[in-house]
């Protein structure tokens, strides 16, 4: 039975938001193909009738989350000055609920690492869209009018960022990786956010939205921060 193209292309994007999400929870290396078609509903076989290799598949399925980003990018974009675009991006990547749910995360941290270990396409990709991210990361949190600076600073920033996410995640003791949220969103707001805001509309506008006010890397809208997200900010 032939289907028409729109069915196929619906297809292979329900394997490709399946292999997003197994990726993120259980990294690249640890997801083989059969996992990533049974979570789309899907047959073995059919895998080849839409991709060559996983290798293919982990390039394009990168690529697509990334691309999926873009939606928050143009979020962070509107806040009116870099102090408050920058909070909106440490308050919304360092919480509780950015931590605890790899499957819908950050794919930097979800997957940096196996990164490193690949060949080939799967890890060209990646690098690819990945240094797309961060030239669009640039354009929307301009922290710097100076080109140069402004990659410095959000190079920075995002490493920093992706560093205590990965050891929050990495510490099964609950108060301590809470601890490291909130030390980390403290540091990051002083240094990026609270320093650079006068005491002005901006500035009444960062308290208004210290609470995060959506999710990095299409997490939902978390119009509700957990009870223990609420005390921190209230103490910063």
């Amino acid at each position: 039975m032939r289907y028409p193209p729109a069915h196929k292309l619906a297809t292979r994007r329900r394997i490709l938001d399946a292999a997003s999400q197994a990726f993120r929870e259980h990294g690249v290396a640890e997801t083989g193909v059969d996992e990533v078609m049974r979570r789309a509903g899907l047959t073995h076989g059919g895998f080849y009738a839409h991709f060559r290799d996983k290798s293919e598949l982990v390039a394009e399925a990168c690529a697509t989350t990334f691309d999926a980003a873009v939606i928050n990018l143009d979020r962070i974009a509107t806040q009116p000055t870099p102090a408050l675009r920058a909070r909106m991006l440490i308050d919304s990547y360092l919480s509780t609920r950015h931590r605890d749910n790899r499957g819908s995360g950050c794919m930097v941290v979800a997957v940096g690492a196996d990164m490193a270990r690949l060949s080939g396409p799967g890890r060209s990709g990646y690098s690819r869209s990945f240094t797309g991210h961060l030239d669009r990361l640039e354009a929307a949190l301009r922290l710097s009018e100076d080109p140069v600076v402004n990659r410095d600073r959000v190079t920075h920033l995002m490493s920093s960022l992706v560093g205590a996410l990965l050891f929050a995640r990495a510490i099964d003791d609950p108060v301590r990786s809470d601890a490291i949220l909130h030390s980390m969103r403290r540091l990051l707001r002083r240094e990026f956010s609270d320093a650079a805001t006068a005491p002005s509309v901006a500035a009444k506008s960062a308290s208004r939205s210290s609470r995060p006010t959506h999710d990095f890397l299409q997490m939902p809208v978390s119009g509700n921060a957990s009870a223990e997200e609420n005390v921190e900010i209230r103490k910063s």
